[in-house]
C-alpha cells in the first residue's frame, strides 16, 4: 500500500492472517472474528505511523487478545460459543455461516483443532505461532512473559502432544491406517459391500451409553449389523478424521472442531474385529488424541 492508504485499507492487508492466526488459538470462527475486531480497535486507536512492521504488529496485538480469551475460557471452564460478530472495518453485524466454519475447520483439520484445545494457553500460543506461523521464540516469549528457553520449551511439549507417541511399529500403523481410512471411505461413500468386507464377520462394536439412541450402553455383532449401523451415520461420518487414539489409528469426530465421539478399532489380519466408540465426556477427556502426519 502507498502511504496514503487508510487505517481501514491498511488493516484488511492483514485480515485475512490475522484471522487465520485467531482461529488456530481459539478454535471458534465467531471468537476468531471478535480478536480481530479487538485488533482493529487497538489499530484505531494508536499512533503506528512508524511502524516499520504493521502485520507483525498486529499479530502480536491478536496473539495477546487470543492469550486472554484463551486463559477467560479456563477460568470459567466453559467451551466458546458461536454468537454475533462485528466486521470491524465496515461496521456492520452478521452471523458466522455454519458451513463457512466447517470449511475454515475442514482447512486447518479437525483433529489438530481438537488436540490444540487440550493444550494450555501457553502452549498453544507457542506452538501456533512457531510452528504454524514461523513467528520466533524471541518474539513469542514478551507475549507470554517468559525467557525464550521457556518458551521453546512450551512449545516442544505441545509439539509432543500433537504429534503422540504411536504404540506400534511404522510399518503396522501403516497398515492399521489403511484399514481404517478404508472404513471411513466407505461410510462415508455409502458403500456397504466394501464396508462389510473389512469387517471380521464377527465383529463387535460397543458403544457407550452418550453414543444414543438407548438410555444404555450399546452392544452389536456381526459385519451386516454393524456396516448397517454405520451407515446410519453416513452423514456424521462426514465431520470425522483418522487420528492417533491411545497410541494406534483409530476416528475422530468433532463437528466444527469440537470433539463428539472418538471410534477405537481391533484391527487383526487387515479385518476390524471390535469397534468401541467413546461419546461420554467424561471418558474422552481421558482418551490420549494426536494428530496422524500426512
Amino acid at each position: 500500500m502507498d502511504g496514503h492508504a487508510t487505517p481501514t485499507e491498511r488493516f484488511e492487508e492483514h485480515r485475512s492472517h490475522l484471522r487465520a492466526v485467531s482461529y488456530r488459538m481459539l478454535g471458534s470462527l465467531s471468537e476468531a472474528d471478535d480478536a480481530v475486531q479487538e485488533a482493529w480497535l487497538r489499530l484505531s486507536r494508536s499512533d503506528v505511523g512508524e511502524v516499520a512492521n504493521l502485520g507483525g504488529w498486529l499479530t502480536t496485538v491478536v496473539s495477546r487478545v487470543c492469550l486472554n480469551m484463551l486463559r477467560s475460557r479456563a477460568t470459567r471452564r466453559e467451551d466458546p460459543l458461536d454468537a454475533w460478530s462485528t466486521d470491524p472495518a465496515a461496521g456492520r453485524e452478521d452471523t458466522v455461516d455454519p458451513e463457512q466454519e466447517a470449511v475454515m475447520a475442514d482447512s486447518v483439520g479437525l483433529t489438530l483443532l481438537v488436540v490444540l484445545d487440550t493444550l494450555t494457553p501457553a502452549e498453544r500460543l507457542a506452538f501456533v505461532l512457531h510452528d504454524l506461523f514461523a513467528v520466533s521464540f524471541d518474539e513469542i516469549a514478551p507475549l507470554l512473559g517468559k525467557t525464550p528457553a521457556a518458551t521453546r520449551q512450551l512449545a516442544s511439549r505441545a509439539r509432543r502432544r500433537v504429534k503422540g507417541a504411536p504404540l506400534v511399529s511404522e510399518g503396522d500403523l501403516a497398515r492399521r491406517r489403511r484399514v481404517v481410512e478404508a472404513f471411513l471411505a466407505a461410510t462415508r461413500g455409502g458403500n456397504f459391500d466394501d464396508l462389510v468386507s473389512l469387517l471380521h464377520p464377527d465383529v463387535v462394536l460397543r458403544a457407550d451409553q452418550a453414543v444414543g439412541p438407548t438410555p444404555r450402553p450399546l452392544l452389536v455383532a456381526g459385519a451386516v449389523t454393524v456396516a448397517k449401523g454405520a451407515m446410519a451415520a453416513m452423514q456424521r461420518a462426514r465431520s470425522t478424521q483418522p487420528a492417533l487414539v491411545g497410541g494406534t489409528v483409530g476416528i475422530a469426530m468433532a463437528p466444527l472442531g469440537r470433539l463428539f465421539l472418538v471410534l477405537e478399532f481391533t484391527i487383526e489380519d487387515d479385518l476390524i474385529t471390535a469397534i468401541d466408540i467413546t461419546a461420554e465426556p467424561e471418558r474422552l477427556a481421558t482418551l490420549e488424541l494426536a494428530v496422524l502426519d500426512p
